[in-house]
């Protein structure tokens, strides 16, 4: 979860965003899937595919880690409960748990999609093993416009040597 906040902190930098918001982001995004803690562990944990049953208590993560965290007096609580509940919702609106689209979705839950996903496939799961570069950027690629925000998708392409460091520097 480290690597997640210093790779929304490195994705918030290259879009422009300003140093505060990019420090909250390191901060908070690491919080994006705390409602996976409400998940019971035999689904959470199952090596192969989940069954449909199974994905919708699994997708109730995001709702359950927003509110977890919603009511907070502090700014960086309330930001992450954000960044949980818009973390899987995608560009063209086919994500959950509300189908925002496109800047509909806060820059925070779009920044930090990104860079978990982008964590995932390099990381080896219980279910997969770590993916080889190419491939990483081959499905980044094709998800830029569904489910990712395509100029959020072609920093990290263009700058991908940055984001590949942050995994050198903290490996699984």
């Amino acid at each position: 979860v480290k690597r997640v906040g210093l790779l929304a902190d490195y994705l918030a930098r290259g879009l422009g965003l300003d140093e505060r918001k990019a420090d909250e982001l390191r901060y908070a995004a690491p919080l994006h899937d705390i409602g996976k803690i409400a998940i019971p562990d035999a689904i959470l944990n199952k090596p192969g595919a989940h069954t449909p049953e199974e994905t919708a208590i699994m997708r109730t993560h995001a709702e359950r880690g927003a509110q977890m965290l919603a009511g907070s007096n502090l700014r960086m609580i309330r930001l992450a409960a954000e960044i949980a509940a818009t973390h899987h919702e995608n560009w063209d609106g086919s994500g959950y748990p509300n189908g925002l689209e496109g800047e509909d979705i806060p820059i925070s839950g779009r920044i930090t999609a990104l860079a978990d996903v982008f964590d995932a496939l390099g990381s080896k799961r219980c279910y997969k093993e770590p993916w080889p570069r190419e491939k990483i950027i081959e499905f980044i690629r094709g998800e830029s416009g569904r489910k990712f925000d395509p100029r959020m998708v072609d920093f990290l392409i263009e700058n991908l040597d940055g984001a590949e460091q942050i995994r050198v520097d903290l490996p699984d």
